[in-house]
């Protein structure tokens, strides 16, 4: 799988973790260039400066991330880049939701490097790769991410911010926008979402968050040993 030209961005806030995976990944991929970030707006910042990622490692817990909020800002950004989902979350459900929302593969923390070697050849490869035990498919979060994927960037861009209540002129501030477009941008994701005020939007977002928070501990470094 060496390849020189492979470019891999790894989103996860620990940095003792992000150091166990880039070694891990130099083992699977020698002289991939890496790139890290430890937040969603860097993961932002990262997606959206135009490099061509060939994968991304995500994982689902970041400052300013809500649950699958940046795995599905990802996928409506950069639809054509593979992520993966990196967590110490292995509930069936959890990794349910991790496909129903884009993404191509999902390895646990407490995996050894030979599981993340597996997942990143397949996805690499053009295919998913998921453990067998999930749950089944939730009808609500499939029309969820339906309805989600109806928003542009930058509105989902607000949308996170709507939903960690900032007002309008604070997320202008925050995204450097001017606040006229802010108001348009809202009214626009209230419009497809189907919602009638912020608030019903904000509610609607927080469906994106895991059931088990308590789960997604920063404490599986040793699994990529």
């Amino acid at each position: 799988m060496a390849d020189a030209a492979l470019r891999i961005l790894i989103a996860d806030d620990h940095p003792m973790f992000r150091a166990a995976l880039r070694y891990a990944l130099g083992e699977i991929a020698p002289g991939a260039h890496i790139v890290e970030v430890a937040s969603q707006s860097a993961l932002e910042a990262a997606i959206g400066s135009g490099e061509a990622f060939d994968l991304a490692m995500l994982d689902l817990m970041m400052p300013g991330a809500m649950g699958f909020s940046s795995l599905v800002y990802a996928r409506g950004e950069r639809p054509e880049l593979p992520v993966v989902i990196i967590s110490s979350n292995e509930h069936p459900r959890t990794i349910r939701r991790a496909q129903q929302f884009g993404a191509s593969g999902f390895v646990p923390k407490s995996a050894p490097a030979a599981v993340l070697a597996e997942a990143v050849g397949a996805v690499l490869a053009g295919r998913v790769w998921f453990s067998p035990q999930q749950a089944e498919r939730d009808e609500g979060d499939a029309q969820l991410a339906d309805r989600l994927a109806q928003l542009t960037p930058q509105q989902m861009r607000v949308l996170l911010r709507l939903a960690d209540g900032l007002l309008n002129k604070q997320i202008a501030y925050e995204l450097s926008l001017a606040e006229n477009t802010v108001k348009i941008h809202v009214t626009a994701i209230l419009r497809k979402l189907g919602c009638h005020s912020r608030t019903q939007a904000a509610v609607l977002v927080k469906g994106l968050s895991l059931e088990e928070d308590g789960g997604e501990l920063h404490d599986g470094v040793g699994g990529l040993s």
